[in-house]
Formats: structure tokens, sequence, C-alpha cells
């Protein structure tokens, strides 16, 4: 056993401890209050953590509650590694409080324990293993966490207008080995007057509707990310491949969205690269009030496409067939050279500790790193387990946990060392 894996081990029951303390924290949104941007919790959640860090003899310094950071040597940080301590809402579905973690075996349940309290956790106890075993770095690197991820990454916005971020920035808010591509996305939300069927379908623009009801008929579908719809079934697409009639709109809907299509080939899109693959067009949300239809669409596209290109393409699809566009946003693909020193690095290390072949993957989803030039995700996900991020009984296992601090503990070694 390494000397790195012997500190890990004789800190487990600190570390899960340390887990436990920031679970406890509901560090969901909330309203924005004077020194709080996304309310009281989050800001908590950091503070606990940026306590710890300046416990560990870290450098530590809280850009006013957005985010924080930790300088682990006095070194001019070459290398960040981003976390999050914010969480998505509890939901439902969970056999104890999802705020009070339990232990099941092996596994540490509750929310937020792999995205992203367990890697930042992680991420701590690597840093501090390389500090108090007194191994020696030529660079500097700084743990960076963050307070708003899961709701557009203002908090990310708002630090680097006021600090530089380091070249070198891996975040573990995604999977194993490393992912370096990203499809660009882009959500449309459109509406027209509307004088027929009472229709409700879908409340998050980014997940296939698994119901929709149509006068108090319901159609059933299976929900699932919008990066990946093949996995559910659309239950708007289903409604609209069973409608008969002439309405205008529901058949210009119709047409547009096919039932079991995903990639947006009838809108004039069903574009495809050879590193992302096939790009994703969802129509995830459509509700009727008050005299007018309302609908939302999610795209995911190809890294040689722009989103002003696709943007064009659907909103003219949808002012042909009669809509209005109430707002097109999107982000543009994101891709770090797989063949550069830093990712040959992260994946030199993956393998070293892993004993398994690293490759860089390109995913639909956007992580933490998607705005910031060569940046990628490294972990904090292994390949085949399904941790229900998102979902009631999220988990992560004390091995992953540690394993996880151990890849990114080696990680700085190689790079800084």
């Amino acid at each position: 056993m390494s000397r790195i894996s012997e500190y890990l081990a004789s800190k487990k029951d600190e570390i899960t401890a340390f887990l436990g303390e920031l679970i406890a924290v509901p560090s969901v949104q909330g309203d924005a209050e004077e020194g709080y941007p996304f309310g009281i919790e989050p800001a908590r959640a950091l503070d606990i953590m940026l306590k710890k860090c300046a416990r560990s003899g870290f450098a530590v310094e809280n850009v006013e509650n957005y985010a924080g950071s930790a300088d682990i040597n006095s070194l001019e940080p070459e290398l960040a590694i981003l976390s999050h301590l914010d969480v998505v809402p509890e939901g439902t579905g969970w056999k104890g409080d999802p705020f009070i973690m339990r232990r099941e075996g092996d596994k540490l349940i509750g929310r937020g324990t792999i995205d992203d309290k367990g890697p930042a956790v992680a991420a701590l106890y690597a840093a501090k293993a390389v500090r108090e075993l007194n191994i020696p770095l030529k660079k500097g690197v700084r743990l960076i966490f963050g307070t708003n991820e899961e709701n557009g990454s203002a908090d990310m916005a708002y630090y680097r207008s006021k600090r530089k971020l380091p070249p070198m920035v891996f975040t573990p808010d995604g999977e194993y080995p490393v992912i370096n591509a990203e499809k660009g996305m882009l959500r449309v939300y459109f509406s027209a007057p509307f004088w027929g069927a009472d229709i409700t379908a879908g409340t998050v623009i980014n997940a296939v509707p698994q119901s929709c009801t149509v006068d108090g008929l319901i159609f059933s579908g299976r929900s699932a990310h919008a990066s990946t719809p093949e996995k559910g079934e659309n239950a708007i697409t289903k409604f609209l491949s069973e409608c008969e009639g002439d309405d205008r709109l529901i058949c210009g809907l119709k047409d547009m969205f096919p039932h079991g299509e995903f990639d947006g080939k009838s809108c004039g899109l069903g574009f495809s690269d050879d590193i992302s693959g096939n790009m994703t067009c969802v129509l995830s949300m459509l509700n009727t009030v008050e005299g007018r239809i309302y609908g939302g669409i999610d795209i995911r596209f190809p890294l040689d496409r722009k989103k002003a290109d696709i943007g064009s393409i659907i909103c003219g699809k949808l002012r042909s067939a009669g809509f209005e566009i109430e707002s097109c946003e999107g982000v543009e693909p994101h891709c770090t050279d797989e063949n550069s020193t830093f990712v040959l690095a992260l994946l030199k290390t993956y393998e070293k500790v892993t004993g398994e072949p690293g490759s860089c993957i390109a995913i639909g989803g956007g992580t933490y790193v998607h705005e910031i030039e060569g940046g990628v995700a490294f972990g904090a996900e292994f390949p085949g387990t399904e941790h229900n991020m998102h979902s009631p009984e999220e988990f992560i296992t004390v091995d992953e946990l540690l394993k996880n601090a151990k890849i990114m503990a080696e990680a700085i070694i190689e790079i800084c060392g």
C-alpha cells in the first residue's frame, strides 16, 4: 500500500464524518439576500468547507459567498480542482432524511454524496495527503468550491470576473476517465394563442417528460435526461402521434417532433460529428395557460456547429408553424485537446491508480468546466456504477470516496510535482 493510500485509510472515519457534516446542510439554492447571492444554505456549506481548509493549514478566501478557494501551498497556482457545494432539491422517494447521511454497507447515502460534496471532500483530503506527507511540489494547487453549479453556474461567472483561474482546471463533477468534449446546448421557449385542449406536460426543460395530460386524458412515457432522450419515452410526442384534427399549431408540432425521433431531423437538424456523435432535440415542455400554448425545447448539438446556426434553423421552423419565440439561449460546444499534456497526465494517473485503460469521452450534458477554456471533467463517477445522481437514494461508496481522493492526490503529484 502506498503512503497516500495508507494516509487516506487512516483518515477514513474523519473523511466520512466530515462528508456527513456537509450533507446535513440543505444547500439548495434559496432566495438571494444581502451577502448571500444564492441563499443562506449554500453559503453555510461554503463556510464549513473553508473553515476545514483553514484548519488544515491552507490559505483560504471567500469571494462574497459566490465561491471560495484554498491554496495548498504558497506557489503560484497552476492547477485548480473545481467542485461545488450546492445540491439539487431533495425530491421524493427517499427511505430516510436525505440530509442525514446514512450508511448501508459500503454505501454513504444522502443528497450531495456523489454530486458534488463527496468529490469536494475527496479533493480536500487529496490535498491534505500531499501536504501532510510532505510530498514536494514545484507548482501551486488551488481548490475552488462553488455554490451555484446546479442553477446556471453564476458563481463561476462572478468568481472569474474577480479572480483569474489557474491555467489547468479539472472538476470531479463528471465521470472517469476524462470528459474532454461536451456538446453545445440550446434551450428554446416558444408560445402562441391557443384555444384548443387543455395540455399539461413537462416541468423542466432538461428532461424527457414522462406524463402528458390532455383534457384529463393521461399519456404516459418514461423520463430521462434530455441529453440522452433515447433512454426515455417522450409523453408529449406520444400524444402528438395519436392526435387527430387539423389544428395548425398541433399539426406543426406533430410534423416537427415525430414520436421516437431524437436528433431533430424533422426540424431541419439531425447533425452529427465523429467526436460527439448525434445531436439531440427534445420537445420537453408543452402547457396551455389562459388562451396560450407554451413550449420548451432542449437541444444538444455537435462540436462542429454553432448555436446561432442551430437557433436560426429551429426558430425558423417554429415561426413557420405559427409560434412566437420567447427566448433562444445556450452555450457553444466545449472541447479540450485529448493530446494536451494536461489531459495525458490525468489519463496516466487514472490508469496508474485503477489499472484500467484511460481514454477521453464526449457527452451531451454540460459539466462545471463547460465554459472554462482547457478545462476537463475528471471523475467522480466510475464506469458501470449508477449513483442515483439527482434522484432519491443518491450515494457514493466509501471505497469510491477514498479512491477518488487517491486519484486526485496522484494527479496533483503528476502535474505539479
